[in-house]
C-alpha cells in the first residue's frame, strides 16, 4: 500500500472518529433535561399595573397601605369559582380593618365581566395577561396554577402564599393576624 494512501485512510479515521466524539458528546447533552430557570421568590410586593374592567389601569401602589389579599384567577377555573364567595364575603367583613381584596384575572374581558356579575364581586378586578402570570411566579406560585393568593401587610411585605382553592380556615387566620399587627404598627405611644 502506498504511504499517500495510508495517511489518506489515518485522516478520514480521525476525522470520522473525532465527529463521532462530538456526535456522541451532543447527545449525551440533549439527554440532560434543560436546568429550570431559578426565579427568585419575592418577599415585598413588587409594583404592577393592569387595567380594571372599565379599562383604566390601576397600580399596585394604590393599596400599598391595606392589608392586600391579591388573589389571580380565571372564570374558567373551578376552585376560583368555589372561593369567590368567600373572598366577597371576608372583603365585606374586613372593609373597615383596611383590608383589600384586589382580583387579577388571567382571562378575556368578557367571561371576567360576567364572572363579576354573577358572583357580585365589588372589589377590585383588573385585567392580567402574561405578564401577570409572571407576576404570581415571582410571588411564589411556582406552577403557574389558578388560583393563587398573597396576603400582604401595609408596607409591602408578603405574608401568606396560597396555591390552588383557599378555605376560610386557611386564610381568615392570616387575615386577622395582619389586622392585629396592623394596629399594633400604629397605635400610639404609651405616656410616661
Amino acid at each position: 500500500m502506498k504511504p499517500s494512501r495510508i495517511l489518506v485512510i489515518a485522516l478520514a479515521g480521525l476525522l470520522v472518529g473525532a465527529l463521532s466524539g462530538i456526535g456522541i458528546k451532543m447527545l449525551r447533552q440533549a439527554e440532560r433535561p434543560a436546568e429550570p430557570t431559578k426565579v427568585v421568590v419575592l418577599e415585598q410586593m413588587p409594583e404592577f399595573a393592569y387595567p380594571d374592567l372599565e379599562g383604566r389601569l390601576r397600580h399596585g401602589s394604590e393599596w400599598q397601605t391595606n392589608i392586600l389579599v391579591l388573589n389571580f384567577w380565571a372564570a374558567w377555573c373551578p376552585p376560583c369559582r368555589e372561593e369567590t364567595p368567600l373572598f366577597v364575603d371576608l372583603q365585606e367583613q374586613y372593609a373597615r380593618d383596611n383590608v383589600r381584596f384586589v382580583g387579577i384575572a388571567i382571562d378575556d374581558r368578557e367571561p371576567v365581566a360576567d364572572f363579576v356579575d354573577t358572583y357580585g364581586v365589588e372589589y377590585p378586578v383588573l385585567l392580567g395577561d402574561l405578564e401577570a402570570i409572571t407576576l404570581s411566579r415571582r410571588l411564589g406560585n411556582r406552577f403557574d396554577g389558578l388560583p393563587f393568593t398573597v396576603v400582604v401587610e401595609p408596607g409591602g411585605r408578603i405574608l401568606a402564599r396560597f396555591a390552588g382553592g383557599v378555605s376560610r380556615e386557611q386564610i381568615e387566620p392570616v387575615i386577622r393576624q395582619a389586622i392585629e399587627n396592623n394596629r399594633r404598627s400604629y397605635a400610639s405611644p404609651e405616656r410616661i
